[in-house]
């Protein structure tokens, strides 16, 4: 499989600086390539399936544009508690109140990975559960003073200092909370270069 991807040019379409961090961690050669799409999805939608949709619709925008060689490969991450889906929060206050609906509570991490070639598609995503402490006031107005979360799925990072004092226990895959589940990636990948 390691000399399969080397013989493919990898393209991570997505603008967050921490699955460039683990991809540039894989020793392979990308690209990193920005899609614009709307990402509103069917309200009937749930969990994992959200990110899933999501990712699958970024490949769509780009695929026609696949040579012989390209592996396009798009995520998206959404926070998942109390039945509903916390993505990207718009603004301050959107950012508190998601932290205080995660704060004492245990949500998942759901990210949805398609993978396009020009002539095969494959998409999966991951589940992580992560157990958070009660936090304070003054601990969330902390981290929204220092950090300004508002390019993460339910307004926190989990290696910044919200993640580092309030996270107590994480089930599953550490780096799909980071923002891409590597080693889930690196099994399905037999599934589009076979």
């Amino acid at each position: 499989m390691i000399e399969q991807l080397h013989g493919r040019n990898l393209i991570l379409a997505s603008q967050s600086p921490r699955r460039k961090m683990l991809f540039e961690a894989l020793g392979f050669p990308f690209e990193v390539r920005k899609i614009e799409v709307d990402e509103s999805f069917d309200a009937t939608l749930t969990g994992g399936d959200i990110p899933a949709y999501l990712a699958e619709k970024k490949a769509a925008a780009v695929k026609a544009e696949l040579g012989e060689k390209d592996l396009l490969v798009t995520a998206d991450t959404v926070v998942w508690i109390n039945d509903h889906a916390l993505n990207k929060p718009e603004h301050r206050t959107e950012a508190k109140a998601m932290l205080e609906e995660i704060a004492g509570a245990t949500h998942s991490v759901f990210t949805g990975v398609c993978l396009t070639t020009k002539d095969k598609q494959h998409r999966f995503f991951e589940e992580t559960k992560v157990h958070f402490n009660d936090l304070s006031k003054e601990e969330i107005d902390h981290y929204l003073d220092r950090y300004k979360p508002y390019d993460k799925a339910g307004a926190y990072g989990i290696q910044e200092f919200i993640g580092l004092i309030g996270i107590k226990a994480v089930d599953g895959d550490f780096y799909n909370v980071v923002g891409f589940p590597m080693q889930r990636f690196w099994r399905e990948l037999p599934h589009i270069l076979s």
